[in-house]
């Protein structure tokens, strides 16, 4: 049961980020929040990186760097590089894959049994996840999204598609891991490793923009970054994928899509309509359908019993 509220608790912090962000970067560029967000996130963890930096062996060292890279450089910078050729709403529709393709690679890369009813609950709520997406694209024109045209749309598709797999590998790589390292150490390593490729692009921002301009909505960007999306997420991520099988975590990002709208209505005054509503009832009965049946109970006492 740790693992999974690990996971669920994760997911609502991530699903509040993008209303969060995208107010913050009304007063802060991309690529220096992104910078300032995880590198001072990993201060936090620096007490663990020392007392535990003798549990990393050699062989962990190739995973925690290429999960640093995936989940934060590539995962990150794609996102905002996509956010200038298509619309925001886009990117949902990029995450629904994020169970499918998980459940895939876990099955290839790290060997794991094919659950027939896991397939199912994510068939559910991907149905759910869809109606909320698409929802609004159907209404407003797909070629009239946002003004965007469709050559830009697909230049930031295939954006966005890098950035959904870029979070999905490296929930591959910290998965061989194991239980070896220490998770808070293995998530501030992860932190610094992966602001390090943001430096160029945050120097260049620096040219037209000044430190002197924060106000608050910077602040509270910078502030949930650090402390919540950074530092409180991904060590609740790391954590979850010692406790649970990847294929089973893919399952629980479709509450993001569900919280983000949540988080947008007094924070940007985005409001949900009936196809909001639905959708959000097919999430959480996929999730339903898929913890309660008994592959799950038998994942949960071999995974235990190790």
């Amino acid at each position: 049961m740790a693992g999974i509220f690990a996971i669920i608790l994760a997911n609502i912090i991530w699903g509040a980020a993008p209303p969060v962000f995208k107010y913050a970067l009304q007063d802060i560029p991309p690529f220096t929040l992104a910078f300032i967000r995880f590198f001072f996130a990993a201060f936090l963890f620096l007490p663990f990186i020392i007392k535990y930096f003798h549990t990393i062996k050699s062989k962990h060292w190739i995973h925690i760097i290429l999960g640093a890279i995936w989940g934060v450089s590539v995962n990150v910078s794609f996102f905002f590089v996509g956010l200038e050729y298509a619309p925001s709403i886009n990117v949902h529709v990029f995450s629904t894959l994020v169970p499918i393709v998980l459940y895939v690679l876990s099955l290839i890369i790290l060997k794991e049994q094919p659950h027939p009813q896991i397939m199912k609950g994510i068939g559910i709520s991907l149905l759910g996840v869809s109606l909320i997406v698409f929802a609004p694209v159907l209404r407003a024109g797909i070629t009239n999204v946002g003004g965007y045209s469709l050559q830009s749309q697909f230049v930031g598709n295939a954006f966005f598609f890098l950035s959904m797999l870029g979070g999905v590998l490296t929930a591959i790589h910290y998965k061989k891991l194991g239980k070896g390292p220490n998770v808070l150490a293995v998530t501030g390593l992860q932190f610094f490793i992966g602001s390090i490729p943001f430096i160029p692009f945050m120097l260049s921002e620096l040219h037209t923009w000044s430190p002197d301009h924060l106000h608050t909505q910077a602040y509270v960007g910078i502030i949930y970054g650090i402390f919540f999306s950074s530092a409180l997420g991904y060590f609740l991520h790391n954590f979850a994928l010692t406790k649970m099988y990847a294929q089973q975590i893919g399952i629980y990002a479709y509450i993001m899509p569900v919280v983000a709208v949540i988080v947008a209505i007094p924070l940007l005054g985005e409001y949900p309509d009936i196809y909001f509503i639905i959708g959000a009832l097919l999430v959480f009965a996929g999730m339903w359908v898929s913890e309660r049946h008994p592959h799950y109970q038998k994942l949960h006492k071999k995974l235990h019993s190790k």
